[in-house]
């Protein structure tokens, strides 16, 4: 796993800006889980319920990268960081292959006994926000990962992307129920999730075994 150095004093400002950014993420990433979380309660939306849960599992992750990126601002070591890269992917592809299975359960129940969620004007607010202000903060982390050289970072944007995509898939869900009543439009489209939740756990288990494959490497000192 290589990181780009190049001048000390402009990488240690990219990794600054990227712990500012992953603290916007934190904070944004709690407020949504907890909001799609309770508004998917009370309106019985598996689909605004799991995009919840994904903002949890990307507040944890979040925060595993938030700590990474300290640990380096603070003068870690490389191989302290390189650890926490894979740490960072491991736990951001168990978290997607639980939500994988919960959405396949929970959608297939649903479709089975009828549910029929009630309209959440929240939840397209939140939706709406989502998709407006994801692909900035994707953006800006790409940025500073290829400054940086941050495989954990990239995947960090990966994910800001899949969210947005996801609250693209929330809106179109709640709207269908909202305008039209279409109740099973709530579970087709939280099946729809698994599009890019499916992708992601994969490439986050991939990144997971090729990181711990380099920190073994390299505390072995294998040539290349």
């Amino acid at each position: 796993m290589a990181y780009s150095m190049g001048g000390t004093d402009g990488r240690a400002g990219q990794v600054r800006a990227g712990v500012r950014i992953e603290v916007v993420t934190v904070v944004w990433m709690a407020v949504e889980a907890v909001v799609a979380i309770g508004a998917g309660v009370l309106a019985r939306s598996v689909l605004l319920t799991s995009f919840g849960l994904d903002s949890v599992i990307e507040l944890v992750t979040g925060g595993v990268l938030l700590w990474r990126l300290a640990t380096e601002a603070r003068g870690g070591s490389l191989e302290r960081v390189e650890h926490a890269e894979v740490r960072a992917a491991w736990v951001t592809g168990v978290g997607l292959v639980v939500l994988g299975i919960y959405v396949v359960a929970t959608s297939v129940l649903s479709l089975l006994v009828s549910n029929r969620a009630d309209r959440s004007l929240v939840g397209i607010g939140l939706a709406v926000a989502a998709v407006l202000g994801m692909p900035a903060l994707a953006r800006r982390k790409r940025i500073i990962a290829a400054r940086i050289g941050s495989a954990a970072l990239r995947g960090d944007a990966a994910c800001s992307i899949t969210c947005a995509y996801m609250a693209g898939t929330l809106l179109a869900g709640l709207a269908l129920n909202a305008m039209f009543g279409w109740w099973w439009a709530d579970s087709l489209a939280a099946l729809a999730l698994l599009y890019w939740l499916v992708p992601e756990a994969r490439e986050a288990l991939e990144g997971t075994r090729r990181g711990r494959a380099a920190c073994e490497c390299g505390d072995d000192g294998c040539d290349d």
